[in-house]
């Protein structure tokens, strides 16, 4: 079925229903543009969100000494921030993009559960309402970190970790949902003729994410239902008094955690292999090992999580163990950057929004891959451990790495969900601002880190100030640029240049000359459905 034929038969079903206009329309959807929409929108608020508090901290650290916060409320933003952006910001973004991009891209009607989708799409809301309103509780909100580490999220947490705890529930029970209806839409309703290595990459990286997704978000809700008890009910899971073991906690955490920073990471993969080949004029080089590559990171994450806890006392043939696991999965990762760069090689390139984030994307993301293969080095990390260098190394990856893929998505798909092409000198603008501010941010954290300076600390040693002053201005001038996108948004939404039917010129059809096995391009419908 063509997007078109999608259209009218939505637009058939919405008459034939008798659906409800406006602001009902947007509640009872199952139209899974509406509510990818509904998800992008959503990450975007987070977004901005997350990122007011990470103007609190840097403002806080412009100086050395106590100035503008409390240092309750200090640990308070930076734990509601890193959730925030977790599960807020960048999970939320990739699951719209998900739900407006996987059926287009398999030739399916819609997603295969929409009714299960709107209602994961409509608990967040609430679970963000719930842990945002924490903060406003007697004693404050979360001020643990966002890795809740015990017993400061048990023996010595404010009340509020109640609400923490339940918010957590409400955002892992969306993303459980989310992730059964992607893997059923992309196993039962592929197009006629849409084998499994003819999926484009995105279908591909978002299927394998989805099986990350339901292995760890359990693993995730026993670590919260631990903590709540041992805080509420009298249990000592972590509590070495009644018998049980803080580390255990950590365990139990990185568990879920380490696989979840891949759940962030592995989707920016498959719309960087979308793209690149897009304004390189070329098909993507190497699409079965790029598959292979995805499944054996995926496969890999489970069995690096105690990298997080060198410092906690671990045999000497467990820290080997872990250090050789972290190291071999910079190689299936060290394909896919190959394998882009071999994309652009005498391509014909050009440079248009899309392509300046997602070659940005190559280069940053790849900086933040060489500081993880510093800090996987054990004696190594016991210098780095909990100091900004850590900071830096998970900002390169996640900012520079799926913040910036997602830019680049929206900037990509933009005229096809709109109609309307965006204005190219803001795209570019938006572009210069954030990746000079970004660095300007993220790169000076490596030498705090490397000169000793402790993270999540509201004061520090004059010796860092100059370098902090930097960071904080290039925080400031990240997140102001931001506001060019949010415009930019706006703008095309509105109105515009009309999108022509190929908007990327010289892109498109490519793919049908090709011998199989091509993947299929977003834009198009396969032959066998037209």
């Amino acid at each position: 079925m063509s997007t078109t034929t999608q259209d009218q038969t939505a637009a058939h079903d919405d008459h034939h229903h008798g659906a409800p206009k406006g602001i009902m329309r947007w509640l009872l959807t199952t139209n899974h543009k509406d509510i990818g929409t509904l998800y992008l929108w959503f990450s975007f608020i987070m977004f901005l969100t997350g990122g007011a508090m990470a103007m609190v901290i840097r403002a806080e650290l412009f100086q050395p000494g106590l100035q503008l916060v409390e240092p309750n409320f200090f640990n308070q933003m930076t734990t509601v921030h890193g959730l925030i952006m977790v599960f807020g910001a960048v999970m939320p973004a990739f699951t719209g993009l998900a739900n407006w991009l996987i059926p287009m891209m398999i030739g399916a009607p819609d997603m295969a559960l929409p009714r299960m989708n709107n209602w994961s799409f409509w608990i967040l809301p609430f679970a963000f309402t719930i842990l945002l309103s924490s903060l406003f509780m007697e004693g404050g909100g979360p001020n643990f970190g966002w890795t809740f580490y015990a017993p400061l999220s048990t023996t010595y947490s404010p009340d509020s970790t109640a609400l923490f705890v339940f918010s957590i529930h409400i955002m892992g029970i969306s993303s459980i949902m989310g992730a059964i209806n992607v893997i059923v839409t992309i196993v039962n309703l592929r197009a006629p003729g849409m084998t499994w290595m003819k999926l484009p990459l995105f279908v591909w990286t978002w299927l394998i994410t989805a099986f990350l997704l339901i292995a760890v978000m359990p693993v995730l809700a026993g670590a919260v239902t631990m903590v709540l008890t041992d805080k509420f009910f009298g249990t000592s899971f972590f509590d070495a008094a009644g018998g049980g073991d803080p580390v255990m906690f950590q365990h139990i955490f990185w568990f879920f955690g380490h696989p979840e920073v891949y759940i962030m990471i592995l989707p920016s993969f498959g719309i960087i292999s979308a793209i690149v080949p897009a304004f390189s004029r070329k098909p993507l080089f190497g699409y079965a090992s790029m598959v292979y590559a995805t499944a054996s990171i995926a496969i890999l994450s489970f069995l690096v999580w105690a990298h997080h806890m060198f410092t906690t006392g671990m045999p000497v043939f467990a820290e080997l163990f872990f250090m050789y696991c972290t190291m071999l999965i910079a190689v299936p990762t060290g394909v896919k950057v190959f394998n882009w760069v071999a994309t652009m090689w005498r391509g014909s390139l050009s440079f248009e929004t899309p392509m300046l984030f997602a070659v940005a994307f190559i280069i940053l993301f790849t900086i933040g891959g060489f500081s993880g293969l510093m800090l996987a080095i054990t004696p190594a990390d016991f210098q780095y451990h909990d100091t900004y260098f850590v900071v830096a190394h998970f900002h390169y990856v996640l900012v520079t790495g799926a913040i910036f893929s997602i830019m680049a998505a929206a900037y990509y798909w933009l005229p096809k969900w709109t109609g309307h092409m965006y204005n190219e000198r803001l795209g570019q603008w938006h572009f210069w601002c954030s990746v000079i501010s970004v660095n300007v941010l993220f790169f000076p954290m490596h030498f705090l880190g490397l000169a000793g300076m402790p993270r999540r600390i509201p004061d520090y040693s004059i010796q860092f100030a100059d370098v902090n002053q930097i960071v904080s201005i290039g925080g400031f001038a990240f997140g102001l640029s931001q506001l060019i996108f949010l415009v930019l948004v706006i703008k095309c939404i509105r109105g515009g240049e009309k999108a022509p039917a190929k908007p990327w010129e010289g892109s498109e059809g490519l793919e049908w000359t090709l011998p199989s096995p091509a993947p299929y391009h977003s834009f198009t419908t396969p032959p066998e459905v037209k």
